[in-house]
């Protein structure tokens, strides 16, 4: 009789634990409301990069992007970005292929500190 009580309130206690468990998980760390409707930059997984205007999100990081624009790659180094550009329009971004996502003004290129520079 005790063992079954004893199980009994572990697995009322193990239920509560995972329904805490749950709402942790629906709650997003990021809070992107501040970028609304103004201009992002996104890098995703691969090295695509685009900009557009956020028009949405959600917990997942699923992105809604208006008057997006691909930064084209270099065919010789994926990870390279040429001066081209395409047109996409209004988008949806995956949030599990995004990795950074930051705000279009103010930002500029700086050259990588762990890139020994030739002389000569």
């Amino acid at each position: 009789y005790y063992i079954i009580q004893a199980c009994n309130i572990l697995y009322i206690i193990r239920g509560l634990d995972l329904q805490d468990k749950e709402k942790k998980k629906k709650e997003s760390i990021f809070d992107l409301s501040k970028y609304i409707d103004k201009h992002i930059r996104v890098k995703f997984q691969g090295g695509r990069e685009a900009s557009g205007v956020l028009k949405g999100f959600d917990p997942l990081l699923n992105l809604v992007l208006d008057g997006t624009i691909e930064y084209m790659r270099d065919p010789d180094d994926q990870y390279k970005l040429t001066e081209d550009t395409r047109q996409l329009g209004l988008v949806v971004c995956r949030g599990t292929s995004v990795v950074l996502i930051c705000p279009q003004d103010g930002m500029e290129a700086i050259p990588n500190p762990f890139i020994q520079q030739q002389d000569g």
